[in-house]
């Protein structure tokens, strides 16, 4: 049997679809959660010199999308056919494009940058979030399923519920406007293991 462990910092963030994927597979998995004070001395043993990195019998793979494409894959959440797995991975790097974006904003709110948070707000975050975001709701109001791509989950589903899920924590005022997206959310959110995941997942900050 193949040993999964998946080495992140105590964080939801960038980690956490490849949790939900293990979730949603029924996979056991090892989840060490790196402290920051013992980050730096493992720092020059990862891939890349960052987190995620998630270990397969011992063999590091590194960046959170390969690792998520990967499981995916192995656990048949990737597309159900080769023009699915690419409207898959489309939307994925379409929410990576969102996410470089949004990163002058998001790391001010996270404690790791500096800045004005209001005025970062209204210059950065809230114009991109409504770009984007407009994209994945007319993929979704195009959809007969419910899920962005077919008629069964995939792992961008799990990447956007639980995105917005953060966004609803913190910032429900930008999203009200996007009603295929919340029910997406709740839709991915309510299937029993992903359910079940978030119930008992570590009540991290974000």
């Amino acid at each position: 049997m193949v040993h999964y462990k998946l080495a992140y910092f105590p964080l939801r963030f960038r980690a956490e679809v490849i949790r939900q994927i293990f979730a949603f597979a029924g996979q056991d998995f090892e989840d060490e959660a790196v402290g920051f004070d013992q980050w730096p001395a493992l720092k020059q043993d990862t891939p890349f010199g960052q987190l995620p990195v998630l270990y397969v019998d011992g063999k590091p793979l590194g960046q959170t999308y390969a690792i998520a494409r990967y499981l995916a894959k192995q656990f048949g959440l990737a597309g159900k056919t080769s023009i699915e797995e690419t409207e898959v991975d489309a939307l994925a790097d379409q929410f990576k494009d969102y996410s470089k974006d949004i990163h002058p904003y998001f790391s001010v709110l996270i404690g790791l940058g500096t800045g004005d948070l209001d005025q970062l707000r209204a210059d950065v975050f809230v114009p991109n979030f409504k770009r984007h975001f407009a994209i994945f709701e007319k993929v979704l109001a195009a959809s007969s399923s419910g899920f962005l791509v077919g008629d069964s989950l995939s792992w961008v589903d799990l990447l956007l519920a639980q995105h917005v899920q953060c966004v609803l924590e913190k910032d429900l005022a930008v999203i009200e406007e996007f009603g295929k997206v919340l029910a997406h959310r709740k839709k991915v959110q309510n299937l029993e293991r992903i359910k079940q995941w978030i119930a008992k997942r570590p009540d991290y900050p974000f």
